[in-house]
C-alpha cells in the first residue's frame, strides 16, 4: 500500500511537517527580528539618499501683523466745527453757580465764554479786579510772544575781554543753561557751558592764546532793581523767587529737579563760576590756565582798559550757545509756573520792544500788547508779570479774553502758548488733581493756568464741551481761608462741569 494511500496516510504526513517546522523555528525568528530592525533602519538612511524632507510650509502671521493693502481712515479728534450749538447761558450758569462756593471765607469770582463768538455764558463779578496769582503768566506769555517772536532765541556768548588774556561771559537772556554739554532736545539745559566753554579754547588757540585767563562776567542786558519791591521778603527767603540777572544756571536753582528752597543770589557769577571750572577742564590740552575766581565787566573797566576807539570797537565773538525758542520756554514757564523765567521773559520783551530790561518796563510792555490785541487794560493793576506780588489786580474778564486770544485769536503766533497750559489730571500743575469722582470727568479735557498764592487760588483755560463747542473760563479765588482743600476742588468741579456740558 502506498504511504500515500488509505487511512494512515495523512497523520504520517502531518507529523512530518510538523517536526520540520520545528527544526526551522529558530531560523524563523532570526528573519522576523532581522526584518523588524530593518524597517526603522531604512527610515533613517532611506533621506542620505533621497535627500533631505522638505520642511513643512510655515504659516503665514495673521492679518493684523501684515502691511496693509490700503491705509485705513485717519482716526482722532475731528476738528471743531462752526456749526457745533453754543451751549444756553442759562444752563451754563445752572451748571456751574452751585460749584463755585468757598471752602471758609473769601469768595469767588469768575468768566465763561465761547471762544468763537465771544458771547458770555455765566459771569459771577467777572469784570471785578481781583488778585490773580500765577494766571499773570498768561498776560507775560502774550507779551514775549507778540513782542520777541516764537522762534527767536536768546545767546550766551563769550567775547575778548578787554585786555590781553580776558574772556568775558555775556549774558543774554538765557536763564536755562546748563553747567554740562548742551542737551538741544531739551528747553531747561538747551545751551551748556561746557560746550561753550570747548568752543571759547578752540577759538583762543587758533588766536594764539596761551598762558592764564581771566574770566569776566557781563550781566548788563538787565538794568535796575534786581528784585522787585513788591514781592514779600518772606517769598524771597523761601525761594519763590531770587535777584534777576540775564544769565543763570537752571532758572535760577542750584538743582533743576530740586524747585523749592534757597536759590542763588546772584546767578550771574554763579553761571560764569561754573563757566569758568569747564574752560579750566577744557583748556588744560590746549597750555591753558584759568585764574581763580570771576570779576564782573563793567564799562568803567573797559574803558580803563586801552583807548576810545579800541572800547567802542564791537567785542570780537569767541563762541557762543543758544537757548531754546521762546515758545518753548513760555511753554515751560506755563506748564512749571516758573516765577523767575516768567519775569525774565517780561524783561526780555521789553528790551524787544527798544525798552530798558527793568521791571516798570517789563510790565509797561504787557499792558501795551495786551492793549494792541484790543483787550482792555485800564483797569488792570500790574505790579510784576509773575503773579508773586499781592498789588497785582486783573478781572476773570481779561484773563477769559486772553485765553480766548490764544485760542481763537487772528494773532496766531499766540497759539505757540497751548501746549503750555497744564491739562488736567495729566501734566504740570495740574497733574495730581482730578483725581475724584466728581473731578475725574475732567481728566485730560480741561487746560488751565494755575494759579496759588496763601488766600488766593485761580483757575483760567479752555475745555471743549460735550456738543463739541470750545469754551474759555476763568475763575479767582481771594480771601480765602489758607490751605482749605475745598477751593482747588470748587475750581476743578467748575471745569469737569463745563467739560461734560451739552447746554445747548
Amino acid at each position: 500500500m502506498n504511504e500515500t494511500s488509505g487511512p494512515g496516510a495523512v497523520p504520517k504526513a502531518l507529523r512530518r511537517l510538523v517536526s520540520r517546522l520545528r527544526q526551522a523555528w529558530p531560523v524563523a525568528l532570526l528573519l522576523v527580528l532581522i526584518v523588524a530592525l530593518a524597517i526603522p533602519a531604512a527610515l533613517v538612511v532611506a533621506p542620505a539618499f533621497m535627500g533631505p524632507e522638505q520642511p513643512a510650509a510655515t504659516p503665514g502671521p495673521p492679518s493684523w501683523q501684515q502691511v496693509p493693502a490700503t491705509l485705513s481712515p485717519r482716526q482722532g479728534l475731528p476738528p471743531l466745527q462752526d456749526s457745533a450749538p453754543v451751549p444756553l447761558a442759562s444752563a451754563v450758569t445752572a451748571q456751574v453757580e452751585p460749584l463755585l462756593k468757598a471752602d471758609g471765607g473769601g469768595n469767588f469770582t469768575g468768566l465763561v465764554q465761547d471762544a468763537l463768538t465771544g458771547q458770555v455764558l455765566f459771569d459771577r463779578g467777572g469784570s471785578d479786579n481781583r488778585i490773580p496769582a500765577s494766571n499773570m503768566k498768561l498776560l507775560t506769555a502774550v507779551a514775549a510772544l507778540r513782542a520777541i517772536g516764537p522762534e527767536r532765541r536768546f545767546s550766551t556768548k563769550v567775547v575778548a575781554g578787554p585786555s590781553a588774556g580776558q574772556v568775558v561771559l555775556t549774558g543774554g537772556g538765557d536763564v536755562l543753561l546748563r553747567a554740562g554739554e548742551s542737551a538741544v532736545d531739551q528747553v531747561m539745559g538747551h545751551a551748556g557751558l561746557a560746550t561753550l566753554a570747548a568752543s571759547t579754547v578752540a577759538a583762543l588757540k587758533q588766536n594764539g592764546t596761551a598762558g592764564e585767563v581771566t574770566v569776566l562776567v557781563d550781566d548788563s542786558l538787565f538794568s535796575g532793581p534786581a528784585l522787585n519791591p513788591a514781592w514779600a521778603q518772606g517769598d524771597v527767603e523761601a525761594g519763590e523767587m531770587a535777584p534777576l540777572y540775564p544769565l543763570a544756571l537752571n532758572s535760577a536753582r542750584f538743582d533743576p529737579a530740586v524747585t523749592t528752597g534757597p536759590r542763588p543770589q546772584d546767578s550771574a557769577v554763579s553761571a560764569a563760576e561754573a563757566f569758568a571750572v569747564q574752560l579750566k577742564t577744557a583748556g588744560a590740552a590746549a597750555g591753558l590756565t584759568v585764574k581763580a575766581g570771576v570779576e564782573r565787566f563793567t564799562a568803567s573797566r573797559a574803558a580803563d582798559s586801552g583807548p576810545p576807539e579800541a572800547v567802542a570797537a564791537r567785542p570780537v565773538v569767541l563762541a557762543e550757545v543758544q537757548s531754546a525758542t521762546v515758545s518753548q520756554q513760555v511753554d515751560l514757564m506755563l506748564q512749571t509756573s516758573d516765577n523767575y523765567l516768567a519775569e525774565v521773559l517780561g524783561r526780555m520783551a521789553a528790551a524787544a520792544t527798544g525798552q530798558p530790561a527793568t521791571n516798570d518796563a517789563a510790565t509797561a510792555t504787557v499792558r501795551a500788547q495786551l492793549t494792541e490785541l484790543g483787550i482792555p487794560t485800564d483797569t488792570m493793576r500790574l505790579a510784576d508779570v509773575c503773579g508773586l506780588a499781592l498789588d497785582n489786580q486783573v478781572s476773570a474778564r481779561q484773563f477769559a479774553e486772553v485765553v480766548r486770544a490764544i485760542t481763537s485769536g487772528t494773532d496766531t503766533r499766540l497759539r505757540a502758548a497751548l501746549a503750555g497750559f497744564p491739562v488736567a489730571g495729566l501734566t504740570g500743575t495740574l497733574d495730581t488733581r482730578y483725581g475724584d469722582d466728581s473731578t475725574s470727568g475732567g481728566a485730560g479735557l480741561v487746560r488751565a493756568k494755575t494759579g496759588t498764592l496763601n488766600s488766593v487760588i485761580a483757575l483760567s483755560g479752555y475745555v471743549v464741551d460735550a456738543d463739541g463747542r470750545l469754551l474759555v473760563f476763568s475763575f479767582i479765588g481771594n480771601g480765602l481761608r489758607p490751605g482749605a482743600d475745598g477751593n482747588k476742588e470748587a475750581l476743578d468741579r467748575a471745569a469737569t462741569a463745563l467739560a461734560a456740558c451739552g447746554c445747548s
